[in-house]
């Protein structure tokens, strides 16, 4: 599943804080997204209902965490973008995001194994249907 761009500022926010209430998700968003406490408590319920985030009850308060892993959501997101907007159709250039301050060294190697799997099995697959 693909997040929008204002999930995905939710999404990276709590990859890299954890789990956290309504108002510390939106305490940490705001800068970026210029909300209202309303506007990111409807993204947050719509996310859930997405299962984009799971919630549990912490001492009586909803604490919200990421269902969907950063590494793979990333990918899909580089992939989408670099083979529909960029027409992008060979290996992903990974080495183009190492000044990420979303991704460490570790992820980045992540990332790149991820996409080129990725593209394999995407290969695989047309030359499949080529054969047909």
């Amino acid at each position: 599943m693909k997040p929008s761009p204002s999930e995905f500022v939710i999404l990276k926010h709590l990859w890299a804080h954890g789990a956290q209430s309504q108002g510390e998700i939106h305490k940490g968003v705001e800068s970026e997204l210029k909300w209202s406490r309303s506007s990111t408590r409807k993204t947050v319920d719509r996310m859930r209902d997405k299962n984009m985030l799971r919630v549990k009850d912490v001492h009586g308060i909803r604490v919200y965490a990421p269902q969907l892993k950063k590494i793979p959501t990333i990918a899909e997101m580089v992939r989408h973008f670099t083979q529909h907007v960029l027409g992008f159709t060979g290996p992903l250039p990974v080495s183009q995001l190492m000044k990420s301050d979303v991704l460490s060294d570790e992820e980045l190697q992540e990332l790149e194994h991820y996409l080129a799997k990725t593209l394999e099995k995407k290969n695989g697959a047309q030359k499949t249907r080529d054969k047909t």
